[in-house]
């Protein structure tokens, strides 16, 4: 029968009770080993109880009541479709924010359709928030994305996955990935080694992006076939790319002529996504950064999607928002 949560939902004080239709349905929402429910009851701060065919949440106010019912929703919806819901897609259901632009059923709504399935990866990657969906779908439909965001937001994490599910579906020829060679606030002098090793420290956040997606295998694979190419920003000078996705990490760090150079190497099938902290940038002082340039001259072209995310968005660790929280009240005061 259809869920109808007037009639199998009930709301008694701090609890919401979810009646469900039979037990296998109950063995799929709750997962393996009850790993759904230990990620909702994270999500939501209550206390989750099975008992026979009712789920229980307790400890709940109105707004992570209203979050459960609709999280409940789809994860009925995904099981009865035949499909195993996981506790990444619970985690990206429930969300970790303020009220959503719509409420709760909005928020579900725009997560699922936000999926991103990457062919040989380890799972589909859901994004955690409706601004980090809006992140995705921005870069489904635009050739030109700008992300700009605090740390641990998943700005490159996002861009990466969408990247690799299109380069292993074969639907862009080639992954490009770059970013500014500009050192984090200290001289590091030469380092040793030829021109791979010397950039290699600058790239490993890339690499660790791709590893926590994709089987080691599966990348050395793409490297050795040139799908994925990985260099820094200097040397994007004098190119056309076609037909690939190329991303810009760390874009704070260049300068308003790099950001130029860097936009208009966009060939024929090509799609440009640009991610940086605006609250990070390590330039030279007197020296004006690309990125927030670029945000403010290009914000009325069409073609070009805007994401703005901020600490609520944050999913790296729960200690990051209150360690980006506590920098911005330190600066205001």
């Amino acid at each position: 029968m259809d869920l109808d949560w007037r009639k199998t939902g009930v709301y008694l004080k701090d609890s919401v009770t979810i009646v469900l239709d039979n037990g296998d349905l109950v063995s799929a929402i709750c997962g393996s080993n009850d790993d759904n429910l230990k990620a909702l009851e994270r999500a939501l701060g209550g206390k989750l109880v099975v008992r026979g065919n009712e789920v229980r949440m307790e400890g709940l106010n109105d707004m992570d009541a209203e979050r459960f019912r609709a999280v409940m929703d789809k994860l009925i919806g995904a099981a009865r479709r035949g499909e195993t819901p996981s506790p990444e897609f619970v985690q990206a259901l429930a969300g970790s924010g303020e009220p959503e632009r719509g409420g709760a059923a909005y928020h579900a709504e725009t997560i699922h359709s936000s999926c991103i399935n990457i062919p040989h990866g380890f799972g589909k990657v859901f994004p955690r928030s409706s601004n980090q969906a809006a992140y995705v779908q921005g870069m489904r439909e635009a050739d030109i994305c700008f992300c700009a965001g605090p740390a641990g937001t998943g700005k490159t994490y996002l861009a990466i996955a969408n990247a690799l599910s299109l380069a292993l579906s074969k639907k862009m020829r080639k992954l490009i990935l770059t970013r500014p060679v500009v050192e984090a606030g200290e001289n590091l002098g030469f380092l040793p080694g030829d021109l791979a090793q010397k950039i290699s420290p600058y790239l490993r956040p890339l690499y660790d992006a791709m590893e926590a997606l994709i089987p080691y295998e599966v990348i050395r694979r793409l490297e050795e076939n040139h799908v994925i190419e990985i260099a820094p920003l200097a040397y994007m000078r004098g190119r056309s790319l076609n037909e690939a996705f190329i991303i810009l990490d760390e874009a704070q760090n260049t300068t308003k002529e790099q950001m130029k150079m860097f936009l208009t190497r966009l060939g024929h099938g090509s799609r440009a996504v640009i991610a940086g902290d605006v609250t990070q940038i390590d330039l030279p002082k007197r020296v004006d950064s690309g990125l927030l340039h670029a945000l403010s001259i290009l914000k009325n072209i069409d073609g070009i999607h805007f994401s703005y995310l901020n600490t609520t968005d944050v999913v790296r660790n729960p200690l990051i928002k209150k360690i980006i929280q506590a920098y911005d009240y330190e600066k205001k005061q």
